[in-house]
């Protein structure tokens, strides 16, 4: 099974889990309720206490990123029966109802939907607009059948209603297309630069891109890092990453309080416990930083701890 070609960002989410050896049959679009990026879906997608991910997303520019490989089960659409049928997308849209799709998407979500059929062998998108239906049905091995992410959460109504809107338009034109008709073939990514602390620790890989120049805007807040070509070769190195409130983000700092330093769920002294108190002396790395007062929080592994409290410094 391959991924698409139509990818130009890949950064892969922990959140995910096996297909339990499901064949893929169902295609679920789903409304991102916010016009963003295949970066920022990235990110939003890379903490496993956000439980979610997709297998790709389609930013605003209309760009593909991919997060789940399709050989995997994405957590999208609160349904583990659909998800392990389905190739779900993530889209970006207006934040408020009828959450729009700007056409740069939707077409890139037609191009999307056919690419997917062709490299699964199907030659036939079908919408029947009802779920009961569409749970029971059973495809023949050429079809593929679409799902919405509302028949299963009676509390979402994503993909919004412009998108339901144009299911039948969405399969209709791909069916335009599987239909014979010549399409221009996707060009493969001929390289791909990728962001890692050393070619050999795949694991921390904060980014794939097309571009060398994102690549390098990614490269530069993470101090240490370096990025790699194809063949493993390292073309560019940070010299210093983005510094906060005096914090460099991607260094690593020592906890300070003797009484141990609570993990928050949110920068707020508010929000809820999320970790014991990490004894002094704890190595943290510096995620994110941001202020709240006179206090400056930072963004850990954990959750969030108070770096500075008006003159006391907690994290240094």
């Amino acid at each position: 099974m391959s991924n698409s070609p139509l990818v130009s960002y890949t950064k892969l989410s922990p959140n995910c889990s096996s297909r339990d050896g499901n064949k893929i049959y169902i295609f679920t679009p789903h409304c991102v309720v916010g016009q963003a990026t295949v970066e920022r879906l990235g990110d939003i997608f890379a903490p496993t206490k956000r439980r979610a991910s997709s297998n790709y997303g389609i930013g605003k520019d209309g760009r593909v990123g991919m997060y789940v490989p399709e050989t995997t089960r994405s957590w999208c659409t609160s349904s583990k029966w659909n998800d392990q049928r389905a190739i779900t997308v993530e889209c970006a849209s207006d934040a408020t109802a009828p959450y729009a799709f700007k056409e740069v998407v939707f077409n890139r979500l037609i191009d999307l939907l056919v690419d997917c059929c062709q490299r699964n062998g199907k030659t036939k998108v079908l919408w029947f607009g009802n779920k009961d239906k569409s749970v029971n049905y059973k495809p023949k091995d050429n079809e593929m059948l679409l799902t919405v992410h509302r028949w299963f959460d009676k509390n979402r109504s994503c993909p919004g209603d412009w998108m339901y809107s144009r299911m039948q338009k969405l399969a209709d034109e791909a069916n335009k297309r599987l239909g014979g008709q010549p399409q221009p073939t996707p060009t493969p990514t001929t390289e791909l630069y990728r962001v890692r602390k050393s070619w050999d620790d795949a694991k921390s890989q904060k980014g794939a891109y097309k571009s060398l120049d994102n690549a390098k805007k990614c490269c530069d807040d993470y101090p240490g890092y370096s990025v790699y070509n194809s063949k493993g070769e390292a073309v560019y190195t940070a010299q210093g990453g983005t510094v906060k409130e005096g914090y460099t983000i991607g260094a690593t700092y020592t906890t300070q309080p003797k009484a141990g330093l609570n993990v928050r769920q949110s920068p707020s002294k508010s929000a809820k416990i999320v970790h014991s108190a990490l004894p002094k002396g704890t190595k943290v790395k510096c995620i994110d930083v941001t202020r709240d007062g006179n206090n400056v929080w930072m963004q850990i592994d954990k959750g969030w701890a108070c770096a500075k409290e008006g003159s006391n410094t907690y994290i240094k």
